[in-house]
Parts: structure tokens; C-alpha cells; sequence
């Protein structure tokens, strides 16, 4: 197979002018090439980013190998799908094609907000983040599969859990994680937690911080990255939620959704297993810069020890556990 063309400033700067009717719509400064065309700036870093910033109103994604460019499609499709069932923005594409031989490009409009990571999540936008679990659930599954969106069979609690356990011993011999934490989830308590047959619905997972545009006011104004989506187990989205805003928040907008206390703690479960074992992962990696033990695990417990999710913080903003 031909090997991609590695995108540049200046590839991506003819594209999107030949893409803009008016190449003013997309420059932020006069600083594009030779002050006569927009700005492009990379969206993140590598030497072929993929994402490119356009201006402040749009955002160029070039899938980099084939199988890129189907998932692109499938989301280009499946974001239309969802847009008329949750209640905040879905990006929407203003032009795609392909930007190389077999390899698709879509020029989205910017949905406006800071990332998850900038700005915390209020009370208010956990109602947001209910809503889109709530319309998750309304998307017709038998409509998400003709698109193309792959069925995941729910993982077993069970396994992860073990996984979970060898991965906290690792951390307690490093005195970096209490491993008495993973205690209250026993083999028969993650036995009853299984996925309940028939509860599968389309789930975004991957409700990362990345892909949750926030406001300034802690108001969740658009959801981002839809190409993992599944139709499978609603609790992976709520483990997401957890890792992303914290359990009170995660239990509070799933609830709010509809979820019971069963799905939510299944999440919850699913969220804490997942960040010891990577945690565990991540400690074993050669650094740079070595952190001090606190900072490794603080990532871990945003879960803390209240697996049911019930700590509140100050009125309008949930306090976010260690």
C-alpha cells in the first residue's frame, strides 16, 4: 500500500482554502502564508497530526490510513444519527472528501468551551451529562448497527477484578496504593453486577475529558469523538463519567438518566479496576523525570473510597475525591 502523504502546514492551508468560499472565514491572524490564506495551526502534538485547528471556527481531521478513513465515516454517519436525541452539541461537518488517494477528511465547525481537563464540571452540567446518557439510550440500536457500529460483549467484572487485585499488590509492595481499597468488591459481589441481558444501548465510550467540551460555568456544551462507539454495556459510559468527572457526578447524571443503583456501581467498578491496573501500567514505564509516589496514584481514586458515589462539595461544583 502507498504510504500517506505527511500533512503539512501548507497542505492543509491549500485544502482548507479551496474548502472555504471566503478563506477570511477561517484566519485568526494575518500570520497564514503571506498574510493570504487562514490559519492552521496542529491540534496537537507529533510530526503528522492528524487534527488541525482552522482559525477559531473550525477543526480539519485527516484520517492518516485506510483503516482511519472508515472510521471516520462511520462517524460522520453515526454523529448525524445522535445529534436529534442529546441535548448538547455534536460536531457537524461543513465539507469532507479525501484529502489523499482513499484517504477521507472532514472540515467540522469548533463547538465552543474548554476541554474537560480546563474547566470542572458544575452541578448543573451533570443534568448535561444526564442528557446525553438519556439520549444514548433513545438511539435506535437496529439504526447505530446499519451504520456500521460494532456490537462489544460486556466484559466480566469478575477478570478485571482479579486484574485489578494483582495490579494493587504491585502498587502496596511500592507503598504507592492502599490495597485494601479493591476489598469491598469480592468475587460474589462481582458476581452480582454482571450486564444485565437486553441492556444494551449505544455508548459512546470514550467520555474522556478530551471529548467533553465544558463552559466556563461547568456547563457541558458538546460531546466530541464519537468514532469508538458501540452498542453494548451503558455501565462503561458511566465508568467514563466516573474517571472523567468522579463518582458522585457519574452516579448523579446516570441516575438522573434513569440508570439504577446496579448499572452505576457496575461502572464504578469497572472505573476503579481500570485505573489501578493502569496505574500499576504506568508505574512500570521508565520516566524522565520521576513523579513523587502521591502524584502517580492521585489519577487512580478520583474513584476514592465512596464506590456508591455520595460526597457532595460546595453548592453548584462537586468536590473531586483523591
Amino acid at each position: 500500500m502507498t504510504q500517506a502523504p505527511t500533512p503539512t502546514a501548507d497542505t492543509v492551508r491549500d485544502l482548507v482554502r479551496s474548502l472555504l468560499t471566503d478563506s477570511r472565514d477561517g484566519k485568526e491572524t494575518k500570520q497564514g502564508r503571506g498574510g493570504a490564506g487562514p490559519d492552521v495551526r496542529p491540534a496537537g502534538a507529533g510530526t503528522a497530526p492528524a487534527t488541525w485547528w482552522v482559525g477559531t471556527r473550525y477543526v480539519l481531521r485527516l484520517a492518516p490510513d485506510r483503516e482511519a478513513t472508515l472510521r471516520q465515516r462511520r462517524e460522520l454517519r453515526l454523529r448525524d444519527l445522535v445529534r436529534p436525541h442529546v441535548p448538547v452539541a455534536v460536531p457537524a461537518s461543513v465539507a469532507q472528501g479525501e484529502w489523499a488517494p482513499g484517504l477521507t477528511y472532514t472540515l467540522d465547525t469548533k463547538v465552543p468551551g474548554g476541554s474537560g481537563e480546563e474547566h470542572d464540571v458544575s452541578a448543573v452540567g451533570e443534568a448535561d451529562l444526564a442528557g446525553v446518557l438519556t439520549g444514548l439510550r433513545e438511539v435506535p440500536v437496529r439504526q447505530a448497527e446499519t451504520l456500521g457500529v460494532p456490537r462489544a460483549a460486556p466484559r466480566s467484572l469478575e477478570a478485571l477484578r482479579r486484574s485489578a487485585v494483582r495490579s494493587a499488590e504491585r502498587l502496596a509492595d511500592a507503598d504507592e496504593f492502599d490495597a485494601a481499597r479493591l476489598n469491598q468488591l469480592t468475587a460474589a459481589a462481582s458476581a452480582q453486577l454482571t450486564a444485565q441481558p437486553g441492556s444494551v444501548v449505544l455508548t459512546h465510550h470514550a467520555l474522556t475529558s478530551g471529548h467533553l467540551v465544558v463552559s466556563a460555568d461547568g456547563r457541558v456544551r458538546g460531546v466530541l469523538g464519537w468514532a469508538d462507539a458501540v452498542v453494548g454495556d451503558p455501565a462503561e459510559d458511566i465508568a467514563g463519567l466516573a474517571l472523567t468527572v468522579d463518582s458522585p457526578a457519574a452516579v448523579h447524571a446516570a441516575t438522573l438518566a434513569g440508570y439504577g443503583a446496579r448499572p452505576c456501581l457496575r461502572g464504578l467498578w469497572l472505573a476503579r479496576c481500570d485505573s489501578v491496573i493502569h496505574l500499576a501500567a504506568a508505574t512500570r514505564q521508565p520516566r524522565r523525570h520521576p513523579e513523587p509516589p502521591w502524584q502517580r496514584t492521585r489519577a487512580a481514586p478520583r474513584l476514592g473510597a465512596d464506590p456508591a458515589g455520595t460526597r457532595d462539595g460546595p453548592a453548584g461544583h462537586r468536590r473531586r475525591p483523591l
